[in-house]
């Protein structure tokens, strides 16, 4: 009897991490602009129920832009943000950053153009890393959109020496597409992000499938998902008939170092 009860604690365990895992899946992507395929990204996620870490691979070839990115970063179960690296290269311009935390704050670590600066941002729990092309950033905003009902998240932008900008989710209505040429139904979210709007369709599950950056043409998409109809770049979303568009947010003030 007491083995009994034992497996039965065992199986109530593992069946509540499994939603945090099912948001969580790994897969490859096409990266587009106006339709024309330019590069491919992959995410890889592993954990267990203390965290998981994800790995994710950007490789972008086109006109003006040659852009290589790998960043390996470890989360909470609770999909809070404990450590990221960074490396990347724009145009042969090497750039690596780091990610930490303290008790108060993030630590940003950026090195570029034989240059180092540190930048020391708030502590916000629902913070996401957010490179450019990151289909693996966009999972995790997500799954914490999905757990904190659209509120309370942060985006930690990359570039220069690292800011923060707070994340505006609106929900529309459901679309339908395919998945591997099976029926799916697909979550419309508009994230708006220092002004910038980013249409994110996902599955069920809440995981990425397809995500539009509207403003530069630019498209991700998982390998063997359909929209159905295809999303168009720039063109705006159709709401619900009680939705109102999310409001435009100003970029994030310069962060003192």
């Amino acid at each position: 009897m007491t083995d009994l009860r034992i497996s039965k604690f065992a199986l109530l365990s593992i069946l509540s991490l499994a939603p945090l895992y099912a948001v969580a899946q790994s897969g490859s992507f096409i990266i587009s602009q106006h339709g024309h395929s330019v590069g491919t990204a992959a995410v890889t996620f592993s954990g267990t129920s203390a965290g998981r870490d994800t790995t994710t691979v950007i490789r972008v070839a086109m006109q003006g832009l040659n852009y290589n990115l790998s960043k390996t970063e470890q989360l909470t179960s609770a999909n809070h943000l404990k450590h990221a690296q960074l490396s990347a290269t724009v145009n042969s311009s090497a750039v690596n950053v780091t990610v930490s935390t303290d008790a108060a704050q993030f630590l940003v670590n950026t090195s570029a153009n034989g240059q180092s600066t540190t930048s020391r941002l708030p502590l916000h729990p629902n913070a996401v890393l957010l490179p450019d092309f990151d289909p693996g950033a966009f999972d995790t905003l997500l799954a914490l959109a999905a757990a904190h009902n659209n509120a309370g998240i942060w985006a930690i932008i990359p570039k220069q020496a690292g800011s923060e900008a707070p994340v505006t989710l609106a929900t529309y209505a459901d679309e339908q597409g395919t998945l591997d040429t099976k029926p799916i139904t697909v979550h419309h979210i508009v994230a708006t992000i220092a002004g910038d709007k980013t249409d994110l369709f996902a599955g069920p599950e809440n995981q990425l499938l397809q995500a539009e950056l509207s403003q530069q043409g630019f498209a991700l998409v998982r390998n063997g998902f359909v929209l159905t109809p295809p999303a168009k770049a720039g063109a705006p979303p159709t709401p619900p008939p009680a939705a109102t568009p999310a409001p435009q947010i100003p970029a994030a003030a310069p962060v003192q170092q």
